[in-house]
């Protein structure tokens, strides 16, 4: 019997390696999934790597209209939502405050945070009580690094959404929480050191290895054993929290 039997389960930036990674992870505990992505061609290929066992929704997650059809799509194809992951993201660019595009900025903002709070806004009422909601933050929610403005900021401010939904949803005994992973070894991650490479001056993969205690890039895969931990009952007195995935680098 697995930890997620029965359940109904919305992933967005389902295309990506944490969000096919939780899903994976959420199938395999018996819950019926909605992967949703802007990218159509990584969204089939989502499906297919889940063996079909996944329901797909194109849809811009930062669009108020988007977010009540994918909503809508999952109650209707699926049923009441249990478990809602909001985990799409873009990283922006890396520069100083002074030289950061407002249009990036903007951007950076729209698909972290008010994609996040349309999942909340119009997830709620479409969720089963004594259900759970993840957002995806990162280590950078807690901390910071020179060029970044607009994701740290935008990771900084998902935290404070979560907290003020915890305490809204609670009475419904739906629990809240942020992941916050440390650097993973995918294809977002090679994107942003790459120009963090440039921006230092020296290999940002090794550079980060260094500062991380456990030495080394986290897995997707890893990830998502905590993501699952979050969205099943083992957790059901936990709500409110930050959940650090990160090797130890916030420390």
């Amino acid at each position: 019997m697995g930890v997620l039997d029965g359940k109904i389960a919305v992933v967005t930036g389902g295309a990506g390696s944490l969000g096919l990674a939780s899903a994976r992870r959420f199938v395999a505990e018996g819950a019926r999934v909605l992967l949703v992505d802007r990218d159509e061609a990584g969204l089939r290929a989502a499906a297919a790597a889940l063996g079909g066992r996944a329901e797909t929704f194109a849809a811009d997650v930062a669009d108020a209209t988007a977010a009540r059809a994918y909503l809508d799509a999952a109650a209707t194809r699926l049923g009441a939502i249990d478990v809602l992951f909001s985990n799409a993201g873009i990283s922006g660019a890396i520069r100083p405050v002074t030289d950061y595009p407002e249009d990036v900025f903007d951007a950076v903002m729209a698909v972290n945070v008010r994609a996040s709070f349309l999942a909340c806004k119009y997830g709620l009422p479409r969720m089963r009580d004594g259900g759970s909601i993840v957002i995806t933050s990162s280590v950078v929610g807690v901390t910071a690094d020179p060029g970044i403005a607009a994701y740290a900021t935008a990771k900084h401010a998902v935290i404070g959404l979560m907290r003020v939904v915890a305490k809204e949803a609670a009475p419904r005994r739906i629990r809240v929480n942020v992941i916050a992973p440390g650097p993973i070894d995918n294809g977002f991650q090679r994107e942003v050191e790459k120009g963090l490479s440039g921006a230092i001056g020296r290999d940002a993969t090794a550079f980060l290895d260094g500062i991380i205690p456990l030495g080394r890039h986290g897995r997707a895969e890893e990830i998502a054993e905590t993501v699952l931990h979050l969205a099943s009952d083992r957790s059901s007195f936990t709500t409110g929290s930050v959940i650090m995935a990160d090797g130890g680098m916030h420390i």
